[in-house]
């Protein structure tokens, strides 16, 4: 027998002999009798060849490796007793990992929110966040790299092979240098808009949505002129105040408070809006399904405080 096949029962025995330094006892203690006890701790001596007790007819002493070796046997048996509750947990979602990708309009408001919540709710559950635009979420989702993605599409858009969660839905709103005379118009109209140089997002990162706008312009018969792309929205608004072109935005980039920006509402015309959703792969962890189940408690929450 080798010292990592020693099972606890041995070392459960042991404690007992060295905390009551009496056989007898011991066995009483452990509901068996003294014979098997002692040869119990004879083998266990023999598998790790030291002497773990001093022994004469009248007493039993704990030998020098014994007194260093119960403290860690102790926490050792503490940690085995746990096991079962730890593996429950896990079983049920309530420990684990879980890596969860978000694009960066998710971060200004309901991200940093839910995470928060989450988090005092499921304090087991290690959240790893990581920021991605759509398109590298389905590739990380697909090597199974990220286990669900917060991602941005067009209303009604169906994530090919995933299975997804609707969490919000905001309508554009265009993103504007505050010297552009667009900025101090009382009302904004399309036409004028549509003939503004476009700070864009690539089709690759969230084509349903660049589609949308897109056909904002080809319903009017204009064709987009894009100035100038890029990937975060955050990069999109720093371009705009530097006046290379306006961008239609989410609404809740609005709280990305950029000088040199404005934010206005086209009104009259019906804008494309977008959607965020929560997407993942089956079978999901049971980490995944507890925030599942927290992300519906979570829009049921928003929809009735509306």
């Amino acid at each position: 027998m080798t010292e990592a096949l020693i099972e606890t029962r041995l070392w459960r025995q042991f404690v007992a002999v060295a905390q009551e330094l009496h056989f007898g006892r011991a066995a009483q203690r452990l509901h068996m009798t003294q014979p098997p006890l002692t040869q119990a701790i004879a083998a266990l001596e023999a598998s790790l060849q030291v002497r773990l007790f001093d022994r004469t007819k009248r007493s039993v002493q704990l030998s020098a490796a014994g007194a260093v070796l119960l403290p860690p046997v102790l926490d050792l048996l503490s940690r085995a007793s746990a096991l079962p509750a730890l593996a429950r947990d896990a079983a049920q979602g309530k420990t684990g990992r879980l890596r969860l990708a978000f694009v960066s309009t998710v971060g200004f408001a309901l991200l940093p929110r839910w995470v928060r919540a989450f988090r005092e709710q499921q304090p087991g559950v290690q959240l790893e966040l990581v920021e991605a635009t759509g398109d590298v979420q389905l590739q990380a989702l697909q090597r199974g790299e990220v286990d669900a993605g917060f991602m941005l599409h067009s209303p009604g858009f169906v994530l090919p092979g995933l299975t997804q969660l609707r969490v919000a839905q905001e309508p554009l709103v265009l993103a504007i240098a505050d010297q552009n005379p667009l900025a101090l118009a009382p009302k904004l109209s399309l036409a004028k808009a549509l003939v503004q140089p476009l700070v864009m997002f690539p089709r690759r990162i969230a084509p349903s949505l660049h589609d949308a706008v897109f056909g904002l312009y080809h319903a009017q018969g204009r064709l987009p002129q894009v100035a100038q792309e890029a990937i975060q929205m955050q990069t999109i608004v720093n371009l705009v105040s530097a006046d290379l072109g306006v961008a239609w935005v989410p609404d809740s980039v609005r709280q990305f408070q950029r000088p040199g920006v404005v934010y206005k509402k086209v009104l009259g015309v019906r804008v494309p809006a977008c959607e965020v959703s929560l997407a993942w792969q089956l079978p999901a962890s049971p980490a995944l399904e507890r925030f599942v189940a927290f992300a519906h408690s979570q829009i049921h929450h928003h929809s009735q405080a509306k």
